[in-house]
């Protein structure tokens, strides 16, 4: 009889092991240390964020002293200037010509035909600030330098390396598997760089008028019974063979 009591009491023992050890296993998965890696305040985008502010957008038109004027390339882009001005423009275009250079009397002319150019491309005169400026280095070739400000998104700056990528005794954080500082720093930079509207990034944009005639042409197909899809007669020249046709 005792036998049996104390076989029942080792059951007993071994089974209140059995579920204490159970236990200690699953409260080890909700186990956390104060130390977390490579999560959130890691992240490239937190730590270069993309901002948006106001920047400027400029050209530059070099001038010689024996011909004023602007070249065909130049027209271009005091075209492309206007353009551009009246679609992400926020303030006046600012025309900066040099005085007291070699080269004065050709920019001065040069900024008049400018001036015509911006007017005629849909830039109000009120909207074109004329300064002078002497450049400080003499030797360099003084040239006429438009801007205006604008909405830019801008990240950065790049190139920061405070700590040292490779074991080091001062470093501790190596081992940690973290990103270094200067992680994703160029994508974002690039990114924000190619980016036509910074308004993007804040709100989607606002849906505007369908194509008139591409739709008038597509309800003509379908009040027809023909097929909308779009055809394009150079498709089946890119095949290399009639297998693909």
């Amino acid at each position: 009889m005792s036998n049996t009591n104390a076989e029942n009491g080792r059951r007993a023992m071994r089974r209140c092991g059995a579920i204490i050890g159970l236990a200690l296993t699953l409260g080890a998965c909700n186990a956390t240390t104060g130390e977390v890696v490579a999560t959130i305040p890691d992240d490239y985008k937190i730590r270069h964020p993309i901002a948006v502010e106001e920047g400027r957008q400029s050209i530059v038109v070099f001038v010689g002293s024996g011909r004023g004027g602007l070249t065909y390339q130049q027209r271009a882009d005091v075209a492309g200037l206007a353009r551009s001005w009246q679609r992400e423009g926020t303030g006046a275009i600012v025309a900066e010509v040099p005085a007291d250079t070699p080269n004065a009397r050709t920019a001065a002319d040069t900024y008049r035909e400018i001036h015509a150019m911006l007017t005629s491309g849909g830039v109000p005169s009120r909207a074109i600030t004329l300064r002078h400026y002497t450049p400080d280095d003499p030797r360099l070739l003084a040239a006429v330098r438009l801007s205006y400000p604008k909405i830019a998104a801008v990240a950065g700056p790049c190139g920061l390396w405070p700590d040292d990528l490779g074991p080091n005794i001062d470093n501790p954080s190596y081992s940690n598997n973290q990103h270094y500082h200067n992680f994703g720093c160029a994508t974002q930079r690039n990114l924000a760089a190619m980016i036509d509207n910074p308004a993007d990034l804040e709100q989607p944009r606002a849906e505007v008028a369908a194509y008139t005639p591409r739709r008038s042409a597509l309800f003509e197909k379908y009040r027809k019974g023909e097929s909308t899809a779009v055809t394009y007669p150079e498709a089946e020249k890119a095949k290399l063979s009639d297998t693909g046709k």
